[in-house]
């Protein structure tokens, strides 16, 4: 005991060794106003906690079932120290002094021992219940190596065995309990989950292990606020405020049932719905929560995990014993505070002229009539840890009891003396521990003085009398066998805020769907992001891809992105509308060439027929025929015979061609010089060296052509651009060398003729065929010239249909120009189609 101080209220019972404990029997402390010139009043405690009582009965019940079956331990009693710690440290730590107390004189303190502990004191605590609390207490108790068994401080940081020596509990550290969290989280896809957290050591260092292990995830935590312990209204509204800027879905509250009521309180105040509250283990089956109706359409689906429970036989009977007629009542300093708050009537004798809040009790009240929290034994867990926490220390006991002389634990196998209980020794047969209890669970503690962690997953469901059913819909345990999921959850059977059946979306965006990416938004959290298109060519077929994949060079991205697709192969067809349109000219100027070869015929022994060189004509006719035709090798799907066959046949028969063009401007030219007295020039220009003049151009062409197909002949291509969603397929030339030669033969010849006719374009004829070859060459080299750097410079299948453009053009310049007139003349002005005509003297000039 403090010195000076007064003693707190005890609920004692003597027996052979007296285990201490400390329960949170009131929520709060009225702090008193300090003169510092009196002594301080006793400390008020207030808000009687009926669940906390009935932990407080679970202990004396499990001490007297020892003492009365006598089986654990025959021939010593158990006997009990309790105090009410009323949920504040510095009370814990008053009572824990007083467990520590004196038989001497209280105001010197006490007598002490040699070992620095008092006399009187208990060898063992059981308590407290709030970590903060234990947290002072496992301190004081730990510099004397005083062994504490918390059937409810779940904080992590109470494992350190160096700050906290003599601390162990039968309750699961957070530690684990955070890990079952964060495993909840993680199985229903929550990347966007609120903490909010009580102000002590359970809250705070629950919450921020929480925090950490959820962004290992890549969750990411939307607000983290604490409950104030003074239920500052402001604070309350700033935190429901954060809450709905948040958008966050899934909320999880991290602290005891009493700051967990004054949050859902400003809950309620301001109409906050649609939030699914995870619950730590400390409410998640609290019924001050879970009672009152007036939470049930915000907590409603709410879930948690809540330590195993049990059925223990004999318990409800001996908790509705209790009244204040039964024996020793009188020295239950805890019984009149409760039944006066169960019953809401005083107990105490009335004094004349004081006011009297309550009216008196009349002596018929039984606890049995009554249903509230003390007497609802449906949830017995943290009961279960109390029952616990007793039967571990009578296991204890047993072991020092029975241990063999010469085979003890300590020096020299020494064992201890029974009657003269060491706390260091009892610390020690705590910890080696390990026995099945009657309900078929291990009890034993680890190196750090915990439980084997294993939890209810308990979903808050409303059944059809609208109260709160604590449904298990799964489970957690830590010490699963491998192979095996530690979490195991029954989906189907989860009701879930609002009574839904589907999982909240709790996310800061919203999921990217297949053919999208997430682009991280700059100064947010990794959990927000906004959703982008795949660009052309990338495909993401899962969601939330943190990339896009690129499609292989002959893929292509669909319209959706989520597959790569064959690229579309483009070439000129004879299917669409270029190839048709390029087919019907072609066709067309062969059909022309066919109707001028058939007037030819008819007309020819008519003088502009002979008068041209009918055989030369007709070799033009036929050359030209080829060049329309040549045209179409180049539409359809490119092939090794087809590449080589349309460069060929187009070199060869525009070389025939020109070259016949040729043979004809020499023979004008030759034949008008020939008309000079003397000349003999026409015998070296008959129709045999016409034919072999024509032979020697097209051969030269030939031997181009054929030894570019034996060195590098023209073979099929597919281009395959990377921001193209086609392939290209097309003739690459093979040798570029033997593609100009081949070309620039035919303009050489081009010129040729050109300048020849050029020359005889003034000679004396009425038709002077040497100026339609001059138009005609003058076409042909425009539409060539011209061709080079559109050809070049044209994409895809349009270099190929610049080039089939070329030869109908130049075709049909040659055809137009050269034999146009001459059927003009033939069909419409027969009366110039006449020798006389031919010979006479023109009237105009070029």
């Amino acid at each position: 005991m403090i010195p000076g101080s007064m003693s707190l209220p005890v609920l004692e019972k003597k027996g052979d060794i007296t285990l201490g404990g400390l329960f949170s029997l009131h929520d709060m402390v009225i702090e008193p106003s300090l003169s510092f010139t009196l002594t301080p009043p006793p400390t008020q405690c207030t808000r009687f906690n009926f669940r906390t009582f009935r932990w407080m009965q679970t202990m004396i019940f499990a001490i007297e079932e020892i003492n009365r079956e006598g089986k654990l331990l025959p021939n010593i009693t158990l006997g009990y120290k309790i105090y009410d710690s009323c949920s504040t440290p510095h009370q814990a730590l008053k009572a824990a002094m007083e467990l520590m107390g004196s038989k001497g004189d209280p105001g010197t303190g006490g007598d002490v021992q040699d070992e620095g502990i008092c006399h009187g004191a208990v060898p063992v605590v059981i308590g407290d219940g709030g970590s903060t609390q234990s947290l002072v207490v496992a301190r004081f108790l730990g510099v004397f190596y005083v062994p504490q068994v918390s059937y409810f401080s779940s904080c992590a940081c109470l494992s350190d065995k160096k700050e906290f020596p003599g601390f162990l509990r039968t309750m699961p550290s957070d530690f684990f309990q955070v890990d079952a969290l964060v495993q909840l989280v993680k199985h229903f896809g929550w990347t966007w989950v609120g903490v909010i957290a009580g102000d002590d050591a359970y809250g705070r260092g629950g919450a921020n292990i929480f925090a950490d292990k959820v962004r290992t995830l890549g969750a990411c935590v939307a607000l983290h606020e604490i409950i104030p312990k003074n239920g500052a209204q402001t604070a309350i509204k700033t935190i429901i405020s954060k809450i709905r800027s948040s958008k966050a879905r899934v909320i999880l509250v991290f602290a005891v049932e009493q700051d967990a009521e004054t949050l859902f309180d400003g809950v309620l105040r301001h109409g906050l719905m649609g939030i699914q509250w995870l619950a730590s283990e400390a409410w998640s089956t609290a019924a001050v929560l879970s009672t009152p109706k007036k939470y049930h359409r915000i907590l409603q689906g709410s879930m948690g995990f809540a330590i195993r429970r049990a059925h223990i036989p004999g318990l409800q009977n001996f908790l509705l014993r209790l009244h204040p007629s039964y024996p020793d009542a009188h020295k239950d300093p805890f019984l009149t505070p409760f039944w006066e708050e169960v019953f809401q009537c005083s107990l105490g004798v009335q004094v004349e002229g004081q006011e009297q809040r309550k009216a008196p009790c009349s002596g018929e009240e039984e606890l049995g009539s009554v249903k509230n929290i003390y007497s609802d034994v449906s949830q017995l867990r943290i009961s279960y840890n109390v029952y616990k926490a007793v039967y571990a220390i009578a296991h204890a006991l047993k072991a020092m009891r029975n241990c063999e002389k010469g085979n003890g634990p300590f020096p020299q196998q020494a064992c201890p003396d029974v009657d003269s209980i060491q706390n260091w020794q009892l610390l020690h047969y705590i910890k080696q521990v390990d026995y099945l209890n009657s309900f078929g669970d291990e009890i034993k503690f680890d190196e750090n003085g915990d439980p084997a962690a294993m939890y209810d997953l308990v979903n808050w469901q409303l059944n059809s009398n609208e109260e709160v059913e604590f449904v298990t819909i799964g489970k957690f345990d830590e010490i699963t066998t491998a192979g095996k999921q530690k979490l195991q959850i029954q989906a189907r059977n989860i009701v879930w805020n609002g009574n839904l059946t589907e999982v909240p979306l709790s996310v800061c965006s919203s999921i990217c769907p297949p053919g999208t990416r997430k682009a991280i938004r700059l100064n947010f959290p990794i959990c927000c992001h906004d959703c982008v298109v795949c660009t052309a060519g990338e495909i993401s077929n899962q969601t939330d891809a943190i990339e896009c994949v690129r499609c292989l060079p002959e893929f292509w991205s669909s319209a959706d992105r989520t597959v790569c697709i064959p690229k579309k192969v483009e070439f000129l067809s004879f299917s669409d509308t270029m190839g048709i349109t390029l087919m019907a000219i072609s066709l067309f100027g062969s059909f022309c060439t066919c109707v001028v070869v058939f007037i030819f015929t008819w007309h020819r022994n008519t003088p502009v027929v002979r008068a041209n060189n009918s055989d030369l004509s007709f070799l033009l006719l036929f050359s030209l025929t080829l060049c329309f035709l040549c045209s179409l090798t180049f539409i359809g799907r490119p092939s090794e015979w087809s590449c080589m066959l349309r460069h060929t046949a187009f070199g060869i028969t525009f070389v025939l061609c020109i070259s016949c063009i040729l043979g004809k401007t020499i023979v004008v030219l030759m034949a008008f010089r020939a008309t000079l007295p003397g000349s003999t020039v026409m015998k070296w220009f008959g129709p045999a060296q016409q034919k072999a003049i024509i032979a020697s151009c097209t051969l030269i062409q030939v031997i181009i052509c054929t030894v570019w197909l034996v060195v590098a002949p023209p073979t099929p291509r597919q281009l395959m651009p990377r921001e193209s969603a086609i392939v290209i397929l097309l003739c690459e030339e093979g040798s570029a060398v033997a593609f100009a030669l081949v070309l620039g033969y035919i303009g050489l010849l081009a010129c040729i003729c050109l300048l020849l006719a050029f020359l005889a374009r003034k000679l004396p004829d009425n038709f002077n065929e040497a100026r339609l070859i001059t138009f005609s060459m003058l076409i042909f080299c425009a539409v060539w010239v011209a061709f080079v750097p559109a050809y070049i410079s044209s994409p895809g299948k349009y270099s190929t249909v610049t080039e089939v453009f070329a030869i109908l053009a130049s075709s049909y310049g040659l055809l137009g120009c050269i034999f146009a007139p001459k059927c003009y003349i033939i069909l419409l002005r027969p009366e110039k189609n006449t020798r006389k005509h031919l010979m006479s003297k023109p009237t105009d000039k070029f």
